[in-house]
């Protein structure tokens, strides 16, 4: 069979839909697998052991441009999440098996229709994810972690581009700004807390993030012991740099995913948003999550909550804390609350 991945997502999105490739390549060793990626996310499948093609999509071709994408001799598409243009083109291409959820009023363009909500949030994402594999008559096991792949020549480059190690290597990713951010301040307390203790930082996100970042904690340069990335890696260049450190300290986001799938520790710090839930979004590895000791939010109400200094309630102290317990010990991840 030749069979195709339909998720052109975010980083941790597409990570989370790795074991559905496994889970197949288990149970149909013959079949072609494909995966239909977001072009910012593509590069990080490549060398995938369960994957034989990445395609991508940017979100500005038109219907008939992904009609004949779909109509590349694929036997099924799955929708590991209900985009629906992409199923309206792969209805319009007549692929012959079409499988996602039943629940979106469009499902009627599904002909292989699984009945399971996400919305309860009571099983990791990977789980869901899965368990679509039950539209092609299959019974999928349970979801492996999902793994990267870096090549040689990269893991090189990396030691060259990092130079030798003397002390553990902790990345710090403030980026990933959401509704309820840990305050950019703790961040930068973080940094300095960590150099001080013997640590080598580097810190990671794209140059946007670190105009934000370097403005809001009002930070004119860093102490010896700290180098700056921002802004300046490929994601194949920080996949190797994340492979060549020792734990990634990040709020839940690609990064976390990433260091999760390339078999490094993570401490993430996550807020009290049901959308953000532990349960579905964990990363599958080794660490620690840290979340406030809050009632869980449908979604942020900002200033009229009465939990509205949820995340401070997370001080660095807790997180270096953590930070040097996985060093010594990482164990899989569990959930702190604090």
């Amino acid at each position: 069979m030749n069979i195709l991945l339909v998720r052109p997502d975010g980083i941790g999105d597409e990570i989370l839909c790795l074991p559905v490739a496994s889970e197949l390549r288990r149970q149909m060793p013959d079949a072609r697998l494909s995966f239909l990626s977001s072009v910012y996310a593509a590069p990080m499948l490549l060398h995938h052991p369960d994957l034989d093609k990445v395609l991508t999509v940017t979100k500005k071709e038109t219907f008939g441009e992904l009609v004949q994408l779909f109509r590349h001799g694929f036997d099924a598409a799955i929708f590991l999440k209900p985009f629906r243009r992409l199923i309206f083109a792969a209805w319009a291409a007549r692929v012959p098996m079409r499988v996602g959820t039943g629940y979106r009023w469009y499902s009627f363009l599904l002909n292989r229709r699984v009945y399971e909500h996400r919305k309860d949030f009571s099983k990791h994402e990977s789980t869901y994810n899965v368990r679509l594999l039950s539209g092609l008559g299959l019974s999928p096991g349970e979801a492996v972690s999902p793994r990267l792949v870096l090549t040689k020549e990269e893991q090189e480059w990396a030691q060259a581009y990092l130079g030798e190690k003397k002390n553990s290597r902790v990345i710090v990713h403030p980026g990933g700004f959401s509704s309820r951010p840990w305050k950019p301040n703790c961040f930068k307390d973080l940094v300095f807390h960590l150099v001080d203790s013997g640590h080598e930082v580097f810190l990671t996100g794209s140059a946007m993030e670190q105009d934000r970042f370097m403005t809001d904690a009002n930070i004119k340069e860093w102490p010896q012991g700290v180098r700056n990335g921002m802004g300046e890696l490929t994601i194949r260049q920080l996949m190797a740099v994340i492979q060549a450190s020792d734990v990634v300290v990040s709020l839940a986001t690609g990064p976390m995913h990433l260091a999760s799938a390339l078999g490094i520790p993570t401490v993430s710090i996550f807020d009290p948003r049901r959308s953000n839930s532990p349960t579905r979004w964990k990363p599958l590895g080794r660490g620690v999550i840290i979340r406030p000791d809050v009632q869980t939010c449908e979604k942020c109400k900002f200033d009229t909550c009465p939990y509205r200094d949820c995340m401070d309630r997370i001080k660095v102290e807790i997180v270096i804390k953590h930070v040097n317990r996985v060093l010594s010990n990482a164990q899989p991840v569990e959930v702190v609350d604090v």
